[in-house]
C-alpha cells in the first residue's frame, strides 16, 4: 500500500497536492487528526486491496505540536507500514500574497498575530515535521501543472506517461470537428482510396487500403514528422499536469484516411508507454 502524509505550510499547496493525487488514484483525507492516523492506516489494511493508494493531509489546523504525529509514525513502523511525507513549503513573500489573494486568514492569525508573524511562526513549528520528510516540495515558483508533474514522479515509480491518457479519434470534416479535440490533422493531402472502387466500401483499418495509402512518399514524410512532432509534445503535457489528451485526425469522411493514420499514431503512441485509446468516430456513417 502506498501510504503518503501530506504536511507543510499552509498557503503552500497542500490542498492542491492532495486534489492532484486524488486524480491520480488516491484515497485522500484532508485535516486528518494526527491521533487517528494508526487507527485509519488499520482500517485500510483490513479492506485486503481496497485502498492500495492513501494520502492524508496533516498540519497546524489539527495540532499545536506534533508529538502525536511523531507517535503515530512510531506507531506506523511498528505496523511495518511503510509511508512517504511530503512536505510542501514556499517563500514567506509567496504565502502572504495567495493569502491576501483569497482574503483568506491564516490559521495561526485567530488570535489577531500579524500574517508575516503567523507564517514565521507556522514554519518553526513544522522545522521538525519538515526534517523527517521524504520529499520537500517547494511551490514558490511552480505552476500547478509543475507541482502536479513533480507528484507524478514521486509516486508514479517513474513510469509518468502512465499519468495521461491519450486518446486519438480519426473523424470526417464533413461532420464537423470534435469538440474535444486538443490536437487536430488535417489528412485531406493524401491521395484518397474513395476513388478507388474495390477500395471504395473498405475502411483504413483494412489492409489494401493501407497499403494504397503508404504507397505515396508523402504519407511517410508526414506520419514521420508527426511522431517526431509527438515525441517532443507528450512529455511535455505531462510535465504540465495534462491528464487526457485528445488527438484528432480527419480527412473528408473519416472513413479511408484518417482511420488508417490515426492507427498508426495510436500504435507509436502506445508504444512509447501511454495509456491510449483509438476511436473512429464518423468511420461507419462514411462507410459504402
Amino acid at each position: 500500500m502506498q501510504f503518503i502524509i501530506i504536511s507543510g505550510l499552509s498557503g503552500a499547496g497542500k490542498s492542491k497536492a492532495a486534489s492532484d493525487l486524488e486524480d491520480l488514484g488516491f484515497y485522500c483525507v484532508d485535516n486528518m487528526p494526527a491521533e487517528m492516523i494508526p487507527q485509519f492506516a488499520s482500517l485500510c489494511l483490513a479492506t485486503k486491496g481496497r485502498f492500495e493508494k492513501v494520502a492524508l493531509v496533516t498540519d497546524v489546523r489539527s495540532s499545536m505540536t506534533f508529538d502525536s504525529l511523531f507517535q503515530s509514525l512510531d506507531r506506523l513502523d511498528e505496523m511495518h507500514l511503510e509511508y512517504s511525507i511530503f512536505f510542501i513549503e514556499a517563500s514567506t513573500e509567496v504565502i502572504i500574497k495567495r493569502f491576501k489573494e483569497t482574503r483568506r486568514l491564516h490559521p495561526l492569525m485567530r488570535d489577531g498575530t500579524p500574517v508575516l508573524q503567523a507564517v514565521e511562526r507556522e514554519r518553526q513549528l513544522l522545522e521538525p515535521v519538515r526534517t523527517r520528510a521524504s520529499a520537500i516540495i517547494d511551490t514558490t515558483n511552480l505552476s500547478t501543472g509543475k507541482l502536479r508533474g513533480k507528484l507524478i514522479d514521486l509516486v508514479a515509480g517513474g513510469v509518468r506517461e502512465r499519468a495521461m491518457h491519450v486518446t486519438v479519434l480519426s473523424f470526417g470534416f464533413k461532420y464537423g470537428l470534435p469538440l474535444d479535440a486538443d490536437l487536430v490533422f488535417d489528412v485531406r493531402f493524401l491521395p484518397n482510396p474513395y476513388y478507388i472502387p474495390e477500395l471504395k466500401t473498405q475502411t483504413g483499418l483494412d489492409e489494401p487500403v493501407r497499403n494504397f495509402i503508404f504507397q505515396y512518399q508523402q504519407t511517410k514524410d508526414f506520419l514521420e514528422k508527426t511522431e517526431d512532432l509527438l515525441t517532443f509534445l507528450l512529455p511535455n503535457y505531462v510535465d504540465e499536469g495534462k491528464t487526457d489528451l485528445v488527438i484528432a485526425v480527419g480527412c473528408t469522411g473519416g472513413q479511408h484516411r484518417s482511420a488508417c493514420i490515426a492507427k498508426e499514431l495510436y500504435d507509436f503512441i502506445s508504444r512509447r508507454g501511454y495509456c491510449a485509446n483509438l476511436s473512429h468516430r464518423d468511420m461507419n456513417r462514411s462507410r459504402g
